[in-house]
This record gives structure tokens, C-alpha cells and sequence, in this order.
């Protein structure tokens, strides 16, 4: 955890802060004299964790621009400083030692099987086509590829999960609070995801905001410039927000409402001390099984390798589901502890109690429920004839309804094709 130590001190002195955009200036040559300098050792370091991650390799370009700082003392060397800094803001997080022997491969921690699975499995899809609950199809012409509307009953179970998620989170302590779609780049970037690039999976608009991609952006940006005090820790916070992204899939397995470029998520999000956060993280994994245990699904609990961490968590726990109509495991939920990583970039720090220093605050996440794959999850293992049972634990929450039936009050939907007539004179 102390591999960037003297990186984020050179970062700290010379470079603009990542929020503020502000540039931290040496009053003197003298005091640029002695600044921390980057050792070879350490940038080699660096670049075993990024390529360990399967993260952009940058740090050639970090080693020469090191060695154009320490060279430079002229007109240049600020504009050098500040490619130092972007180049500096993308590397990922430290990595937990406990990852480091899993060779890219994720490690299976639990399996918790709850029901036996239907014979001949019908997939999500065309099940909800058949009870009338359910359109993707020739939506392209007005709301665009990977939309899909929920009708019915099926619409009701959306929020009942959501309800469901929210009455487990208020009683275990999360406080609730209404999140934002539009977001500044600064905040999305800040939290570790690129908004630039061909990979990028935010949606930029032309005002310049971006649509947020979750809503641990949001809340992460709640707490920004903040200082908190010790006593307050560990705080957290939920949201259910609309999630954006940009990303799409053409493989089978993934088709339908299986990766789409907007859903509705129930999110958790904490903020601790060092000694807290890998007990936070442990509370959030906790509450994700439990979550998905009442529902009466099948899932695993995998800890994920390096190269599935993303660019700022130390380490994630993932969920996945089984789905028996496409014969797959595929994640509902993860949890990750993203350490000082987010908080560094946000400037999000406490008042120590015992010496009164501010250091920075650990921040953690974790999916309570993301509904179109929990969707998916649950209809596909319900599945019984021509109708869907209701897992108990939803029943209060869809008026003491069991059964998920053919909907008949909205009316089917058949694709008519058009011809242009013209006029004959």
C-alpha cells in the first residue's frame, strides 16, 4: 500500500489537483531541489502491477518524463509536470497480496444452491414474450439499440426488488439519498473510469456532463472536498438511480436484456478508516448473500484476480447467478474496497482522533441488486408451466400476488411494415 508514497508526494508538490484543477506551484528552485524523487525500483514495481491488472501500460512514458523533471529547471518543466500528473492519474490501484498468485483466474469461495432447476428451461426473453411482459424488438427506430421495456407484472417486480433492497439496506444502517444522472467528467474520471478513448464507456453529452455510469459516482462526488471526523466512520449510504453505459455485446450468451445501456441498480457505498475498510468490505459481501440467499437462487461467491479488478479497486468480490435457461453462470452483483485510490482524486480525508492529522478516508461499493440480470435470475428460475412463481420474500411487495400470469391488459405488440404509395397523374 505504501508503493506510490513517493509518487503522490511528487504529485502533491508540482501537479494540478484532479478535482480543483488548480496548480500546486514551488515558491522556490530551491524547494524543487528537494522533492522526492521516483526510483527506478519503484516504477519498476508500477509496471508489474499494471501489467498484472491488464491495465494500460503508461509507465514508459512516466519514466521519461521523470527524467525530463529532474533534468529540466526551466520555462518547460511545469507543462512536463502536468503530463506527469495525467499520466500518474491513470494508473489502478495497489492490489491485494492475496490476488497475486490466482493467474487471472477467479477464485471460487462459496456456492449456494437453493432450487431445483426447471427441465428444458425457457430463456428470460421468451418467456416474458410469451406472458406478454416483455419488448426489445424493433425498438431501434425511437429509442435505440439494447432498450427494452418491462410491462405488467413484470414492471412490478422491478420494484419490489428494489423495495426488497432498500428495507435490507435501512436496516442495516445505510442512509438513503437521491443521486444525480448528469455528472462533471472530473467526478467520473476521479472515481476510475476513462471518459476518452474508443473504450470508454460513459456517455459524454454536448453540454459537457456525462451520464453517470452508477451511482457510486455520485455519492463518491457527495463527499468530495470534504473532512470528515473519525466518529463518523464508517458512513453509509445507498442510492437507486438509472445506470448509463455505452458498451455493448454481440456475443449469444449476453443477448438480451443480459447487458443493455441503461438499468435500474440499488447501490451501496461506505466510507471508513484504513483499519475499517476490509471489515466494510466483508459487511457489504455479507449483505449481497444474504440479499440473494431470501430470493431462493442459486450463485457463487468468486474472488476476482487482478486482471478483473478495473483500474481502482484493491480487491472485489463478485456474484453470479445461476441461469438455467441459458445454461450459464453470469453476475448479478460485486463489492469492492477501492482503499485511498477514489479519495486521493477527491480529496475525501478525516481528522485522526488519536494525533488530530487528516489523512485520507478508504472508500468501498457494492451492487445490492442491478435489476435487468436479477430479472433474468429469478424469472428463469421461477419458471413453472405457463406461469412464474414470486420468491416469498416479494410477495408483500406485489400486493400479496404468487404468481406472475399472462398479462392482458396491455395489449400485444405486432410489427406492421409501411409502403409508400406515390401519386399517379
Amino acid at each position: 500500500m505504501k508503493l506510490l508514497t513517493n509518487v503522490q508526494k511528487l504529485l502533491l508538490l508540482n501537479c494540478r489537483n484532479s478535482m480543483n484543477r488548480r496548480l500546486i506551484k514551488s515558491t522556490t528552485k530551491e524547494a524543487a531541489h528537494d522533492q522526492p524523487a521516483i526510483t527506478s525500483a519503484q516504477l519498476d514495481e508500477l509496471e508489474r502491477n499494471v501489467l498484472m491488472r491488464h491495465h494500460r501500460n503508461n509507465i514508459p512514458r512516466i519514466r521519461q518524463l521523470v527524467e525530463d523533471v529532474q533534468v529540466d529547471r526551466g520555462q518547460g518543466a511545469e507543462d512536463t509536470r502536468q503530463e506527469l500528473a495525467a499520466e500518474l492519474q491513470q494508473l489502478p490501484n495497489a492490489t491485494h497480496p492475496r490476488l497475486l498468485t490466482y493467474d487471472n483466474k477467479a477464485m471460487e469461495l462459496a456456492k449456494f444452491e437453493h432450487r431445483l432447476q426447471p427441465e428444458r428451461a425457457k430463456e428470460f426473453s421468451e418467456l416474458a414474450r410469451t406472458l406478454n411482459l416483455y419488448r426489445m424488438e424493433h425498438l431501434g427506430n425511437y429509442t435505440g439499440h439494447k432498450s427494452y421495456y418491462l410491462m405488467g407484472q413484470l414492471a412490478m417486480l422491478e420494484q419490489a426488488i428494489i423495495q426488497y433492497a432498500l428495507k435490507s439496506l435501512t436496516r442495516n444502517k445505510f442512509n438513503l439519498i437521491s443521486v444525480p444522472d448528469l455528472l462533471p467528467r472530473g467526478i467520473i474520471e476521479s472515481c476510475g473510469m476513462r471518459t476518452e478513448g474508443e473504450r470508454t464507456q460513459v456517455y459524454k453529452l454536448d453540454i459537457g456532463e456525462c451520464l453517470s455510469g452508477t451511482s457510486e459516482m455520485a455519492l463518491a462526488g457527495y463527499f468530495a472536498n470534504r473532512q470528515l471526523t473519525e466518529r463518523e466512520l464508517p458512513l453509509k449510504v445507498a442510492a437507486v438511480s438509472r445506470c448509463y453505459r455505452a458498451e455493448t455485446s454481440g456475443l449469444h450468451e449476453e443477448k438480451g436484456i443480459y447487458r443493455v445501456h441503461q438499468f435500474t441498480k440499488v447501490e451501496m457505498f461506505a466510507i471508513a478508516t484504513a483499519d475499517q475498510s476490509e471489515p466494510t468490505l466483508e459487511e457489504l459481501k455479507n449483505i449481497e448473500i444474504d440479499l440473494f440467499k431470501q430470493l431462493g437462487i442459486n450463485f457463487r461467491l468468486l474472488d476476482m484476480p487482478p486482471c478483473e479488478l478495473g483500474a481502482p479497486a484493491y480487491q472485489k468480490y463478485d456474484i453470479e447467478a445461476w441461469m438455467p435457461g441459458r445454461q450459464m453462470w453470469g453476475e448479478i452483483s460485486s463489492c469492492s474496497n477501492c482503499t485511498d485510490y477514489q479519495a486521493k482524486r477527491l480529496n475525501i480525508t478525516y481528522k485522526r482522533a488519536c494525533d488530530g492529522a487528516v489523512v485520507y478516508v478508504h472508500t468501498l461499493n457494492g451492487t445490492a441488486t442491478a435489476i435487468p440480470r436479477l430479472l433474468i435470475a429469478l424469472i428463469e428460475s421461477y419458471q413453472s408451466g405457463d406461469h412464474i412463481q414470486i420468491p416469498e420474500v416479494l410477495v408483500p411487495f406485489m400486493n400479496e400476488q404468487r404468481a406472475i400470469t399472462k398479462n392482458k391488459k396491455v395489449p400485444e405488440t405486432k410489427l406492421v411494415k409501411f409502403v409508400k404509395t406515390g401519386c399517379i397523374r
